[in-house]
């Protein structure tokens, strides 16, 4: 998901309650960062989860010095 950052995923599941996504980064050594998950409800992607995955990237790169 280059709109949030590099080296950011996204984990698409579907199952009979709905579809949901989870926002991801692998690319540190110490480990996987989860971003954000939430239940998808539209076919778009709302900006506020958007906004929010944004956010959390931007603070661990802060917090990890990067």
């Amino acid at each position: 998901m280059k709109t949030i950052g590099p080296g950011v995923n996204e984990i698409r599941i579907r199952d009979k309650s709905g579809a949901f996504r989870i926002i991801y980064t692998a690319k540190f050594r110490n480990g996987i960062y989860v971003l954000h998950c939430f239940q998808k409800k539209s076919q778009a992607t709302a900006n506020l989860n958007i906004e929010a995955a944004t956010r959390r990237y931007k603070e661990l790169l802060q917090e990890l010095g990067k």
